[in-house]
């Protein structure tokens, strides 16, 4: 809680100096009327998305039902699929083209992506890309467009808005990419190869109120998808053990009964249980054939994607997951050999459930029944129920990405913003989120996440965000991720980002107003797609304050802020009178702050100065009611605030005459 201490702004109050206040001559930048004036953000409110944040009351969604089936070649490496998918229009729009994403084209040495990488890919780099074999509606051919990783499908009669629905099928087959396909690959280990299959089907794009259909084409930057129903299946030889999205559906047709029942062990037990231990990864007796292919079949609702990973190769273990209101999940681990041991993969399913249940008992419960950390190529990437990771990884860092990529289960799987324009909406609300799970986990155990991988170098996260915020040519929150290039992508995207969220909970908003606006955002616009301006007009409409001046200092810009303290002094020079304090702004961006007065008697006294002591001008005087003499003036004493310069930030009061 905030002190409730009274504090008057008394601008162009005449102080009693006690040092030269040579900081007022020098050039402030400073300018109340830029920084507290009206923002109009990007999306205007409309019936669709209201004033307050929310969905409106003409807010509408359009929705993609996937059946898919896949079929693994080891001889081959390659993937052969066909997916149906039952694509529904609630746009009051009549659409006369489909538009969906190819992101394996990516993989094409002519692909814009590869032609534009800074990192370009060696000679044996690449592939073909989807190969499609057939593309119908209703059973009828229909005539389409490759466009790198865009596809284009025109309809024989445009489907109509307000609930029309078609079937759309299409056959295809792709190369999977060695582990330079990063994302997704295959990741050779001495019991056998795994494969980890992300980005594998043709996948809907996103037709909204914004812009239509969004067709940006896969550079790196991550997807924007609609949500639905996935049922798929995945054949592969018999020894192989598949860990997918969503719930095994047939758990008698691909496991032991055996290992059924460990399972069924696992999910009521909080300690890890192994389904398959180590030792049993090249015993056949582990699979319940010995010849021939298995098919796996997944079931996933609600979800805007799903992926899987299959392995000769895997242990696996797994554990319940405690959800809030009595409920339970599971979850798993699946890992080489190799990476077993007891600061490695054996704590990865600890790890795993220790973040699953900090995230849903402090934001919103896990959503699905089944949580999995694949121990693989190392990519460090998330997908809907399933993360993949590094099998060499271990202790801290082991535990920070396993938390990292199933936080994203929140941003941006269950609210659903548009990773490819707006990536803070990813990234750094989900790297916010692991600052306190990183605290919470095991009394601290790893924390804190701000040193180190939170603050890059180590030390004070405001200190550490200072370079970039002086850097004239660091691009803003606000930019497209494809033009961010990889010196900023971790400084800003998710570093600046997450600390401005703690920023704005711990020193703008406090918990006690954050908390419920951020569970109420997420509870709004789960499975819906918000955008920034959703989220700037939420948070103010809920935490009841009008943060333009932040949005525009830290998100459309990049802000610098110096506050200090250039002169104090007793009013009337009677201490019982109070004190006079008079502050100074040397740059763009001003925040609340603490003032601490450090008496004579070795008591001190913190107050809030409210961000509105500016509103009038960069040198405001306030009065302090005191009874006695203070010794020390101090303003951000616990170091919380990115100031760029702090030497002003303490003044001595004259010693008592």
């Amino acid at each position: 809680m905030l002190p409730r201490i009274l504090v008057s702004v008394l601008l162009a109050l005449p102080l009693a100096t006690s040092r030269p206040a040579q900081a007022q001559t020098q050039a402030n930048s400073f300018d109340p009327q830029t920084l507290f004036a009206p923002l109009q953000l990007p999306n205007p409110a409309t019936a669709i998305r209201d004033g307050a944040g929310r969905p409106g009351s003409a807010f509408w969604q359009n929705r993609a039902d996937y059946s898919i089936s896949a079929r693994i070649d080891p001889a081959t490496r390659s993937l052969h699929g066909d997916v149906t998918i039952t694509y529904t229009n609630h746009s009051p729009d009549a659409l006369d083209v489909l538009w969906l994403q190819l992101d394996q084209n990516a993989y094409r040495p002519d692909s814009r992506g590869a032609l534009t990488s800074p990192r370009p890919k060696k000679p044996g780099m690449s592939t073909d890309g989807y190969q499609l074999d057939a593309i119908e509606i209703d059973g009828k051919p229909v005539h389409y467009l490759v466009d790198d990783t865009r596809l284009r499908v025109d309809l024989p009669t445009a489907l109509r808005g307000h609930g029309g629905q078609l079937k759309l099928h299409i056959a295809y087959h792709y190369t999977v990419p060695g582990t330079w396909g990063g994302r997704t690959a295959i990741t050779p280990t001495r019991n056998g190869e795994i494969y980890e299959i992300a980005q594998w089907y043709p996948r809907m794009a996103v037709y909204d109120d914004l812009r239509g259909w969004d067709t940006l084409p896969y550079l790196g930057s991550e997807f924007y998808l609609e949500y639905g129903t996935i049922d798929y299946s995945v054949t592969v030889p018999w020894n192989w053990i598949v860990a997918g999205s969503g719930e095994l559906m047939n758990p008698a047709e691909v496991l032991t009964a055996e290992q059924r029942q460990r399972l069924a062990q696992a999910a009521q037990s909080d300690a890890t249980v192994y389904i398959r231990k180590p030792e049993e990864v090249d015993d056949p007796a582990s699979r319940p054939t010995r010849t021939g292919t298995q098919t796996w079949r997944f079931h996933m609702s609600p979800t805007r994607d799903v992926a899987f990973a299959a392995s000769p190769a895997f242990v696996w273990d797994a554990a319940r997951v405690n959800l809030p209101d009595g409920k339970h999940a599971l979850a798993m681990s699946v890992y080489p050999a190799e990476a077993v041991g007891q600061d490695k993969w054996d704590r990865s399913t600890e790890y795993l459930k220790g973040a699953l249940e900090h995230f849903s008992s402090t934001w919103a419960p896990y959503p699905w029944p089944v949580a999995i950390n694949l121990g693989g190529h190392g990519a460090g990437m998330e997908y809907p129920g399933i993360v993949f990771d590094g099998y060499e990884d271990g202790g801290k860092f082991l535990f920070w990405i396993t938390a990292h990529e199933i936080g994203h289960t929140w941003f941006p799987m269950m609210v659903g913003s548009n990773e490819r324009r707006e990536a803070f909406m990813d990234e750094a609300f989900n790297t916010f989120i692991d600052v306190y799970a990183q605290d919470a986990f095991n009394h601290g155990e790893y924390a804190p996440k701000r040193d180190g991988e939170y603050a890059p170098g180590g030390g004070n996260p405001v200190d550490e965000i200072l370079p970039l915020l002086a850097d004239a040519n660091a691009p803003t929150l606000m930019a497209l991720p494809d033009t961010i290039s990889e010196k900023y992508r971790h400084p800003l995207t998710y570093f600046k980002g997450a600390l401005g969220l703690v920023l704005l909970r711990e020193q703008i908003l406090g918990p006690e107003r954050f908390d419920p606006a951020f569970r109420a955002y997420i509870a709004t616009w789960k499975w819906r797609h918000p955008t920034a301006s959703d989220f700037f007009r939420f948070m103010e409409s809920a935490a009841g304050e009008d943060l333009s001046w932040w949005w525009r200092g830290w998100y459309f810009n990049n802000w610098q802020l110096d506050m200090g303290i250039t002169s104090a002094g007793y009013v009337d020079n009677d201490p019982i009178k109070g004190i006079k304090v008079q502050l100074l702004s040397r740059q763009k961006l001003v925040m609340p702050a603490t003032l601490r007065i450090a008496f004579a008697d070795g008591s001190q006294r913190d107050i809030r100065v409210p961000v509105e002591a500016w509103r009038y001008g960069g040198t405001p005087s306030i009065t302090i009611d005191s009874t006695q003499f203070a010794i020390r003036l101090t303003i951000d004493p616990d170091h919380t605030l990115p100031d760029a310069d702090r030497s002003n930030n303490d003044f001595l009061l004259p010693a008592r005459s």
